[in-house]
């Protein structure tokens, strides 16, 4: 007897069945320059991990190195992006061996196109700021992308994972826009909702895929830093 015989009936459980279907895992990126300094972070502007990031990407290493977690990974993604990219190369140690990160440009954060560098105050000044509640489709700038059409590059992205990796679990070192993005995926919401929530750098949100569900096994996980 496993431990799904022992749950109650459907409409009583308040919990299902052991995952099955494809798991993926997606951890934000340390603190970068970006982060730090207020900027637009598009590939000029993120300017890598930071100090604090850095040691961010490394205590949730040695977390999962000695936890074993994420022992049966099958796959590791990354955003194109310096932070993402970066993250991914300190984490993957506690990955198992032989796993190379696979660089993928549909899960980097949403583009802000000609304002990438940009103080966000200069950015605003410039450009402004799209009203998302009024006009989904609004782009960040000039080459910039909007809500509308990040959402559904994200919605892409994931199905093409989940197509590719059924029944797996696979890593994606990504952005909180991203993760923002696969949750409402989740909760089968439309491209306009906001649901602005709080995602800790290098904290991991699970969430199963199949094809009678999806489920959210767990959200912003962390290895808290100790004090200095």
């Amino acid at each position: 007897m496993n431990e799904d015989d022992l749950l109650p009936p459907e409409g009583i459980r308040q919990r299902g069945p052991l995952p099955t279907g494809t798991r993926l895992l997606m951890i934000r990126h340390g603190q970068c320059v970006a982060n730090a300094e207020g900027l637009a972070g598009g590939p000029i502007g993120d300017g890598g991990l930071t100090a604090l990031g850095r040691r961010q990407a490394e205590v949730l290493r040695d977390r999962l190195a000695m936890s074993r977690e994420l022992d049966g990974a099958s796959a590791l993604y990354t955003s194109t992006l310096p932070r993402a990219v970066q993250t991914g190369e300190i984490v993957r140690a506690a990955l198992p061996r032989g796993l190379e990160p696979v660089a993928d440009e549909a899960l980097c954060e949403i583009s802000v196109g000609h304002g990438d560098g940009l103080a966000w105050s200069a950015f605003v000044q410039r450009f402004g700021a799209p009203n998302w509640e009024e006009n989904p489709h609004a782009l960040t700038a000039p080459g910039g992308e909007s809500l509308v059409g990040f959402f559904e590059r994200c919605r892409g992205a994931i199905a093409r994972l989940v197509e590719r990796h059924p029944g797996e679990l696979v890593v994606l070192v990504v952005h909180g826009g991203f993760i923002e993005q696969a949750l409402k995926i989740y909760q089968d919401l439309e491209a306009p909702v906001r649901l602005r929530p709080r995602i800790e750098n290098c904290s991991m949100t699970e969430i199963e895929f199949r094809p009678d569900r999806r489920r959210l096994l767990r959200y912003n996980d962390r290895a808290p830093l100790a004090p200095e």
